[in-house]
Order: C-alpha cells, then structure tokens, then sequence
C-alpha cells in the first residue's frame, strides 16, 4: 500500500522524536550531570550531560512564571506548525488550484515541528518521571518537580578550538560552548535549510 506524503511526514517526525528521546533517557539514566566522554576519542566531540530550565542552548528565562510561558509557547508554537503543515499539505488537491507545496518545505517544517516536540516532551514529564540529577547522582524513575516544570536534558558538545589570548574579545573562550539536543538540531536544521534554500516559497507566500 502506497503511504501518502502526509504520513510519510508524520513517520519522519515520529521518528526524530524517538530518537531524540531515546538519547534523553539514556543520558539523564545513566550519567551524572557534568559527567561527559569523548566520542570517537575526539576532544572536539563530547557528550556532556547537563540540563537547563529554558530555551534551547542552555539558556535560561525568567524563573518557574517564565518557565510556565517557555512551555506554553513551545505548545502553541507546536499546534501552529502542525496546523499549517495541515494546510499545506492540502494545496494542489480538490478545489485548491494552488501548485502543491514542495516537498522540501514540508520536511523542513517537520524536522522544526518534532524538534520542538522533543524539547516539550522533557519540559512537560521529565519533572514527574524521573528523579533529580546532580554532580555525582545518576537519575532514577521517580519525581522532581511538577508538570511543565521539567528540565531539557542537552548532551551534544563541540568544543572544537580555543581562541589564542591574542584575539580580541574572545581570547582564550571556546569557539562554540553551548551544549545541545538532538531536537535543537532538528530546528536548527530545519530553519537553516528553509532559509537557504526554501527563501523562494516563502517569499511568494501572503
């Protein structure tokens, strides 16, 4: 039975959100928070566990009442693009004379949809599901913190080079600090290839 392109998206954005999962888990099961290896045996690729209360990359906004309306917006933000991935789907068919939307389009907007699933998910649950982590305990099933309080569990880190002393304003930083998901890769990814090369779309769109 041929699968339609609608749930051929959906298969694809069920399964980064697996995936994305799958490595919260095992990371916030089975490390202590700081703790991190190299992968490859590449100091340029680790995984570091640590978690954060807000945004993506680490950052944080305004305490538990600015945790509350991260989530809320990450929840809208998600019905918003499921909605308008719908819509989209529908162009070219049954009374719509539109041109269909391009393919690319759509697994663009899919891998940013099941990214901001994936970071839901941990904001909503992980509070209730799972233990505290800290430096030196390992996170069991258990309870730490009420619903949509959770924390995003981040692992992926590339710390790929030191500035030399002599460079101004970044003498001795790392070139790139912030330590992330798999779901903030599949936004990033996604927005970065709508950007450059899906810009012709939606700059005919209304």
């Amino acid at each position: 039975m041929r699968l339609g392109k609608g749930k051929w998206l959906l298969i694809l954005g069920a399964v980064l959100v697996v995936i994305d999962q799958v490595i919260k888990v095992l990371v916030k099961t089975g490390m202590s928070i700081g703790e991190h290896f190299n992968v490859f045996g590449a100091d340029w690729f680790q995984i570091l566990f640590i978690e954060n209360k807000g945004m993506a990359f680490g950052m944080s906004f305004g305490g538990v009442i600015g945790k509350y309306a991260l989530t809320a917006f990450r929840i809208v933000l998600f019905v918003v693009l499921t909605v308008w991935i719908s819509k989209l789907l529908k162009r070219g068919s049954g009374d719509d004379k539109r041109s269909p939307v391009p393919t690319g389009v759509l697994v663009g907007l899919t891998l940013i949809t099941a990214g901001a699933l994936g970071n839901i998910i941990d904001c909503l649950f992980y509070g209730l599901v799972f233990t505290e982590s800290a430096p030196g305990v390992v996170a069991t099933w258990g309870h730490y913190a009420p619903f949509m309080q959770g924390k995003v569990v981040d692992m992926f880190y590339f710390p790929l080079w030191t500035w030399p002393d002599w460079v101004p304003l970044v003498g001795g930083d790392i070139f790139f600090e912030p330590v992330f998901n798999f779901a903030d890769s599949c936004v990033t990814v996604g927005a970065f290839y709508l950007i450059l090369f899906q810009w012709k779309f939606f700059s005919k769109e209304e």
